[in-house]
């Protein structure tokens, strides 16, 4: 829908549920018809300061863009964000306008409702004017502010003040697909549950009987889970969040995952003993040279990885595959069932996974429901490696342990049921960093680098810096700026020890609650879901604005950006990032955000974008597929045009209405099922070798339309 459309739209809603609520003058809802009345003014208020700014963007959306078939930036996420907000708004108000003489029309419930997207709508206009001055300080067709660090220390000091409440409470989740948001709130349910029990000394049963109580009251008052989500997302450590992303470890969780996925025949845990290997030289295969196991920070050391096939292969049953796995642990991990006569030959193909987790948690188990899946439909073997996480082992110990497993797979094939003909790195997130990173590291050595490289969502710079689609980190219930920070800084080295629970000492006894217990709030969360429209009124507590920034404004970069900077009521002009008479609402509860100046998160094993062209040059094709409602987009967008300008091959295709991280919710919702096959897509032209030539890029499967 053009967003222009949308505006008029919301003028003629509000202007008739104004004269709807006004014209009889003895409402017996009198005191919440007046809440009604004034919540849509200030909408409207809003919606009139709102579109000279988001037209500014249309005018300029282009020039950010990866090419004009792929349509994604992080200005027209932050407008496609606005604009999923205003239709809620304009349905909500459309029924208030229809129905509020009726009956059975719940005035106190309809109040909060509209209150709560008003205020959300409040902070998203603060973002779009946040998004002016970046849009006016940066370069011309730069997303990221790489060499502007007090602009990046404003991004952090407004995430650290600014109210994110509002976007974890009724409005959760109001951007992405409709079929993911009952899942966004049971997780969020859950998280708040989890959070206030973390650090308390409580027995098992203690802790069981106040997780259902407190998930009960997270489903009845969307008000206070968004507060407490807010506490949690801002200062509660590392090793809260540690523990728990990784329930999705736990024995229940993957035994049902396996129980609902693909059948596979082949699921060995690996152990790769810590041996120098020698590889050839593609400059002349006659040389070889050496390759090291890992030995970063402990010394060296096994290398474990996960080889899942859905086809049973020649290889597989050799005695020397079997002596690198434990068949007494896990003695149903090779299917061999069928007779002799139905074992493949090798697969000419051989695809390497990396998993994502921010290099802080998960292993191959959380990612193998999509990983069975795609052994399946690609008819081909997986390696997937379970590196070492930080903060215990930070850079450069994952890297080691991918690059050696990569080069461990390539001497060892016949091994895995390939001969290696053709060879995909693979990974999301974090792991689709070290994809990269792994080959550059095998372009430094000189031994042969991967045929392809898929990276879905990768994270490729991992400074704190400041973009438009990093702005979604004040409002995404996925990716908040204060996690991701902790989870980069761990990655680099950075001692950052976050502040502890506020209800108490955190130890690692504290974290050892019962799986089963948070796992049935999470049904129960989800079962629940409809039960949120019973909630009572509540009011919101007055927000305390601070004083705004002052800051200075050099002269715009072109006709079109000093357009936009004049637009909006001054927002992004002289004396400060808000317009006068305009400020977001405030956090009481204010953020840490530790934004280091390590060397090491500049290196370029670290963060790829920042790598110099010599390091790229020899890089295979890169497919990169990221999501529209990412905050990490815009990475990908930098890092796409930097390949792209290099005359390196890469293909950028964008995923609609999904949040990061959409591979491990694939068996949700058929829309992550589809993005998930994107992703097999541009694997399988990796194996089909339809790279696209250098001075070319592949045009997307599925691209972004323009907003």
């Amino acid at each position: 829908m053009d967003y222009k459309a949308v505006f008029v739209a919301l003028e003629a809603v509000c202007d008739e549920s104004l004269d709807a609520l006004c014209a009889p003058p003895d409402l017996p809802y009198a005191a919440a018809a007046q809440r009604l009345v004034n919540t849509i003014v200030q909408v409207q208020e809003h919606g009139r300061a709102l579109l000279p700014v988001v037209t500014g963007f249309a005018a300029v959306f282009h020039h950010y863009d990866f090419e004009p078939e792929t349509p994604a930036n992080g200005y027209r996420t932050l407008v496609k964000v606005l604009q999923s907000c205003l239709l809620h708004i304009i349905d909500k108000t459309r029924y208030v306008a229809t129905s509020c003489h009726g009956a059975f029309f719940r005035a106190e419930h309809n109040a909060c409702e509209l209150e709560a997207y008003c205020g959300a709508l409040c902070q998203l206009r603060a973002l779009m004017y946040l998004a002016q001055r970046l849009l006016h300080d940066n370069g011309h067709g730069q997303l990221i502010s790489l060499q502007d660090g007090e602009l990046s220390r404003r991004f952090v000091r407004e995430y650290a003040s600014m109210h994110k409440a509002c976007f974890y409470g009724r409005c959760l989740g109001f951007q992405f697909s409709a079929t993911l948001r009952p899942f966004l709130q049971s997780v969020v349910i859950s998280m708040v549950s989890y959070g206030e029990t973390y650090g308390k000394q409580q027995s098992s049963l203690g802790i069981a009987a106040l997780s259902l109580l407190t998930s009960g009251k997270y489903v009845l008052d969307p008000e206070q889970r968004g507060a407490e989500f807010e506490r949690i997302t801002q200062n509660l450590d590392l090793q809260f969040w540690k523990s728990f992303w990784n329930l999705t470890e736990s024995g229940l969780v993957t035994g049902f995952t396996r129980i609902t996925s693909n059948p596979v025949n082949v699921n060995l845990a690996l152990t790769l003993p810590p041996v120098q290997l020698r590889l050839p030289l593609t400059s002349d295969p006659r040389l070889s040279t050496p390759v090291s196991p890992p030995v970063a920070h402990t010394g060296p050391g096994p290398v474990y990885a996960r080889l899942i096939s859905h086809e049973f292969r020649e290889g597989h049953d050799t005695e020397e595959l079997l002596a690198y796995s434990d068949m007494e642990a896990n003695p149903l991990a090779l299917n061999m069932v069928s007779s002799w006569s139905q074992k493949k030959a090798r697969s000419p193909w051989l695809m390497i996974h990396f998993h994502g987790g921010g290099f802080v948690a998960q292993t191959s188990k959380s990612h193998e429901y999509y990983l069975r899946s795609w052994s399946k439909a690609l008819k081909v073997p997986i390696l997937s490696v379970d590196y070492s996480l930080s903060p215990e082992a930070p850079f450069p110990r994952a890297l080691e342990e991918c690059f050696y497993a990569y080069c461990w797979a390539l001497k060892n094939a016949h091994l895995l049921g390939s001969t290696a003909e053709r060879v995909c790195l693979a990974g999301d997130s974090a792991g689709g960093n070290l994809c990269i990173t792994v080959s550059m590291k095998a372009v430094s050595m000189g031994i042969r680098v991967p045929d392809g490289i898929m990276a879905a969502y990768p994270a490729t710079l991992l400074t704190i810096d400041a973009s438009p689609s990093r702005l979604l980190t004040l409002i995404d219930p996925l990716l908040p700026l204060g996690v991701l920070a902790k989870c980069l800084n761990a990655y680099a080295g950075v001692t950052c020890k976050g502040l502890q629970p506020v209800v108490g000492s955190g130890t690692l006894g504290a974290l050892g609650r019962d799986t089963a217990t948070l796992l049935s709030d999470l049904g129960w969360g989800a079962s629940n879901w409809l039960q949120s429209f019973l909630d009572p009124a509540r009011s919101r507590s007055p927000s305390r604005p601070p004083p705004t920034l002052a800051l200075s404004t050099p002269p715009g970069r072109s006709a079109s950006e000093r357009i936009l900077r004049s637009g909006g009521g001054g927002g992004g002009g002289e004396g400060g990032d808000y317009p006068d008479g305009f400020q977001p609402m405030r956090s009481e509860c204010l953020a840490f955000v530790l934004q280091s100046s390590c060397p090491v998160i500049k290196n370029p094993f670290v963060s790829p974008l920042l790598a110099p062209n010599e390091l790229l040059k020899g890089l295979p094709p890169v497919h990169i597929v990221a999501s529209a409602l990412d905050a990490l987009l815009d990475d990908s967008v930098m890092f796409a045009r930097k390949l792209r300008d290099m005359g390196q091959p890469v293909t950028l295709t964008i995923a609609e209405d999904l949040p990061h991280g959409f591979l491990s919710l694939s068996q949700l919702t058929k829309e992550t099922e589809v993005a998930s096959d994107l992703c097999v897509a541009r694997i399988r032209e990796v194996f089909l070798k339809r790279d696209p030539p250098s001075n070319l890029r592949q045009r997307p499967t599925a691209a972004s339309p323009a907003v």
